[in-house]
């Protein structure tokens, strides 16, 4: 017969106490640069950096709770021309220009390099486990810009950094040094009522082409990027002037970034409470939280467009992150994760017009909202 199980402690039949480990938290720390908390940041181009030795400029971590701890932001800037330490993790990487212009090298083998330049408005990822280097190409101004990681997830779960950040396993089926990674053309699929487009390497978020997306209002339009062969994903929206997108809910880790245009989102739980504001500009991070529903609403005089770093992709599907996309343009009654116009508590409209006043702003939600007493829409976005 087994023996029992022996438990750890004194005679007295006192128990040690069990220590439960933060792996990311604890590399956080030893990391040594601000880290920011809350729900969302006004303004990532002025947000307080420290130093960071590993970026070689300055940094700051971004924790917004709406990531679920699923995933993380970095803040970093490049002094005026300066270069980054070269680097590589087995952690995902999705990277986009805040501010200046510069170059990115990316290899394996340090014999076959790729660079390539980027510029304010610049989308791009680097490929797992590649080591990297970013060069500020001005001599005069310092270079910003933010990336969306699965830093947490991967930290907690192997809990050994020399195997995250020492790691030689080259993903050859990512990339394999091929001399136009981040310069050939991208491809474009269809996916539902949506458009996917698998890239490396986007110049220009603020330009990109934009197809339209009717069901999720707004008169918008958006487009699904897959970077790098990544399970991470992205995507970009834009929805009219005088105008706003119906209420929905997904799951964590999306970071909302406001490329264009202003105005406010709110947030709210399921089980209704009082939102939470959120007023927005160009620079402006959101991050909803997992199952909350969220609306977003356009109070200037121009189109609003922003872009969305996301835990999950489309490709590579991540079981948290499903609802992102699965049920975002289906309405709730019919078990999807949209709040139709008719549905919606009236307060939200009445909120909307009071603020497009202060604004000097006409609406143009006439006929889909039924209390409108503004104009109809003039654009319900591009075929």
């Amino acid at each position: 017969m087994a023996a029992p199980a022996q438990v750890a402690g004194d005679d007295s039949g006192t128990l040690e106490t069990f220590e439960s480990l933060d792996h990311y938290r604890d590399w956080q720390e030893r990391e040594g640069v601000p880290v920011v908390r809350g729900f969302y940041i006004e303004d990532l181009n002025t947000l307080e950096l420290g130093s960071w030795e590993r970026k070689g400029g300055r940094g700051a971590f971004v924790n917004l709770e709406g990531t679920g701890n699923v995933n993380d932001a970095h803040v970093v800037e490049i002094r005026a021309g300066g270069e980054s330490v070269p680097e590589h993790h087995l952690y995902e990487s999705l990277v986009y220009v805040l501010s200046g212009r510069g170059s990115t090298s990316v290899w394996y083998d340090p014999a076959h390099k790729q660079t390539f330049e980027w510029g304010k408005g610049s989308l791009f990822a680097i490929p797992l486990n590649a080591w990297y280097q970013h060069f500020n190409g001005s001599g005069s101004e310092p270079a910003r810009y933010v990336t969306v990681t699965s830093a947490p997830t991967i930290l907690r779960l192997f809990h050994t950094e020399d195997f995250v950040f020492n790691n030689p396993y080259v993903f050859s089926d990512r990339f394999a040094g091929q001399s136009d990674y981040f310069s050939r053309e991208g491809k474009l699929y269809g996916r539902r009522r949506q458009r996917v487009l698998q890239t490396n390497f986007v110049p220009d978020v603020h330009t990109i082409q934009l197809y339209s997306w009717k069901q999720r209002g707004g008169g918008g339009s958006n487009i699904l990027l897959e970077l790098a062969d990544n399970s991470m994903g992205a995507h970009i929206s834009q929805f009219a002037a005088g105008m706003y997108k119906k209420a929905h809910k997904h799951g964590p880790g999306a970071h909302v970034i406001i490329l264009d245009g202003v105005g406010y989102s709110l947030l709210w739980r399921p089980q209704g409470g009082e939102p939470m504001r959120c007023d927005w500009k160009p620079g402006t991070v959101i991050v909803p939280p997992d199952g909350w529903f969220h609306e977003h609403f356009n109070t200037g005089s121009q189109p609003a467009r922003y872009l969305a770093l996301r835990y999950g992709g489309v490709r590579h599907r991540q079981p948290m992150a499903i609802s992102i996309g699965e049920g975002s343009d289906v309405n709730v009654k019919e078990g999807g994760w949209q709040i139709e116009y008719e549905d919606e508590d009236p307060s939200v409209h009445r909120i909307f017009e009071s603020e497009l006043a202060k604004h000097n702003a006409v609406c143009r939600m006439k006929g889909l909202v039924p209390s409108c007493t503004g104009l109809p829409p003039e654009d319900a976005g591009e075929d």
